[in-house]
């Protein structure tokens, strides 16, 4: 199990991010380990490292781009399909469409005029911008999704090589592109925390090659990728100071927990109508029922879902990464997921297990090569065949996971749905208004004002577009009943049906003041 008080080989003396030495591993090649262990490692992280020079970087890219392909050929096809899983694709288009246009982040979706870093604290998709001022469509936070998922890659794989050595790095590579957490924010959708797969990925392998400078520099940019990771930037500092940086480790632990105390109580507040950070809910609520502090931490494992999805994250490392301290670093992720009473967050769907994967998979190389020379021979002989055997459980794990769909004749055909949905998309004029459901929402973000069905009362919007086959708690019967139902200060005539897609345009004047919408 993970010990932060002894050395890899169970032998004292070591610090516990140092691995054997490279004459005390049988067969390994010593320029790697030396490279890593060696106390006068360079302490800058533009030093250059002799371990990496060691390891071609070559067959990582290639890997990293089939990666990259598969990703955003799943991503692609998804989107094509009208297939999108939710309205946060839609979402996170306006944000960047926003910061592209040099405007602040509304999001409408959310509300007319919604502040959307009064939501979650995610700046860090404005370096998206200059990608969508070359392609202003959702299919490119896709691909830049994929294209980060897979960086996340090579550098998780060529670490690994540079610690464990032989064909290992490709093994982990394919292990870790195929992981169900990976694979799972793949089928969600763009998200923000794309951004931090590959951050996290570089500060775990600074931390394993000693490069103490280069883990706290990754780790500065992750605060402003979601406002929960300020406390796993905390860790990080933590670590840092178990491995013997004090200065270094206290201060990047107190600028974590001050940029997550500051962005939860004073940034998200200040920049929310409500004035505070709506998620808290989420741990002290069950549906309308308050829950104590105390209740949501006894009933941290209080579901079969939570217990399942703590067995695949450790499972899909063979549990070897128990034996590093990296794994401290997925505590903070876990810790509000397993206290939030929303179930969504408990389990193995959705993308908020992707931040977890290049910790764990770099913890997994950690401890292999922790274990390699271990006392207790049937700890040495599995730490021989972690590796296989994580590999062998990913790719098992796949034909249950989104990518399988890859290999689905039906993925590539143009369905009647597909075709209906088209038709819709082409009776809603360019800059128009329009209230819609997530099935046309992300395909209406780059050149539409987009709102949320029933999300914007008092808008009148010139177009409502809905999928009657959506899965509304009662069928729609007549269509522009409801639009008008959604907003009696307007009027509505049927423009276009197609299947199942309705759209409605407006036919009374456009009111003189509209939520959300200024006058300049």
């Amino acid at each position: 199990m993970l010990d932060l008080n002894k050395s890899g080989t169970d032998r004292p003396g070591r610090l516990p991010a140092q691995g054997p030495a490279p004459h005390d591993a049988p067969g390994a090649d010593p320029r790697l380990p030396a490279a890593a262990d060696a106390p006068d490692t360079p302490d800058t992280p533009d030093a250059p490292d002799p371990a990496a020079a060691a390891v071609p970087l070559r067959p990582y890219l290639i890997a990293g781009l089939v990666l990259c392909g598969l990703y955003f050929l799943y991503s692609y096809l998804q989107y094509s399909r009208f297939g999108s899983p939710s309205w946060d694709l839609g979402i996170f288009e306006q944000e960047v469409r926003a910061y592209a246009g040099f405007d602040a982040p509304i999001v409408d979706i959310k509300g007319p005029g919604y502040l959307i870093l009064g939501d979650h604290f995610s700046p860090v998709v404005a370096l998206l911008s200059p990608l969508y001022w070359i392609w202003p469509s959702a299919e490119s936070l896709l691909f830049a999704q994929a294209a980060l998922f897979s960086a996340g890659a090579v550098v998780v794989g060529r670490t690994a090589q540079q610690l464990l050595g032989g064909r290992a790095g490709l093994c982990v590579t394919v292990a870790y592109g195929l992981s169900w957490g990976l694979q799972e924010a793949v089928k969600s959708d763009f998200h923000e925390i794309a951004f931090a797969v590959p951050l996290l990925a570089l500060v775990c392998r600074a931390l394993l090659l000693r490069r103490w400078t280069a883990a706290v520099l990754w780790s500065l940019p992750l605060v402003l990728v979601k406002e929960d990771l300020g406390a796993t930037v905390a860790v990080v500092g933590f670590l840092l100071f178990v491995y013997g940086r004090r200065l270094q480790g206290a201060l990047l632990a107190a600028f974590g927990v001050l940029a997550f105390v500051v962005t939860l109580l004073v940034l998200i507040p200040a920049a929310s109508s409500a004035g505070t950070y709506d998620y808290w809910q989420k741990i002290d609520k069950n549906g309308e029922q308050d829950v104590s502090l105390l209740d949501s931490v006894l009933g941290v494992l209080n579901s079969s879902v939570k217990i399942e999805m703590l067995v695949f994250l450790l499972g899909i490392t063979a549990f070897m990464a128990l034996r590093s301290p990296l794994v401290l670093l997925i505590l903070p992720t876990l810790g509000w997921r397993l206290l939030s009473q929303d179930s969504n967050h408990w389990g193995m769907i959705w993308h908020y297990s992707a931040v977890l994967m290049p910790v764990l998979f770099l913890a997994m190389a950690d401890g292999i090569r922790r274990s390699r020379d271990s006392p207790r021979p049937w700890l040495a002989s599995y730490a021989k065949v972690a590796v296989p055997i994580a590999t062998a459980i990913a790719v098992a794990l796949t034909q249950h996971l989104p990518l399988r769909d890859l290999l689905r004749p039906e993925s590539y055909r143009t369905d009647a749905r597909t075709l209906a949905a088209r038709e819709a998309l082409d009776a809603i004029p360019v800059g128009a208004r329009v209230e819609t459901d997530i099935t046309l929402m992300a395909h209406l973000t780059s050149d539409r004002t987009v709102y949320w069905i029933g999300g914007a009362p008092g808008t009148a919007p010139d177009i409502v577009a809905i999928n009657l086959d959506f899965g509304w708690s009662r069928p729609i019967e007549d269509p522009v009943a409801y639009a008008q139902q959604l907003h009696p200060e307007a009027r509505y005539r049927l423009k276009h049906r197609s299947g199942s897609f309705v759209v409605m345009e407006r036919t009374s004047p456009e009111p003189a003041d509209i939520p959300g919408v200024s006058d300049d």
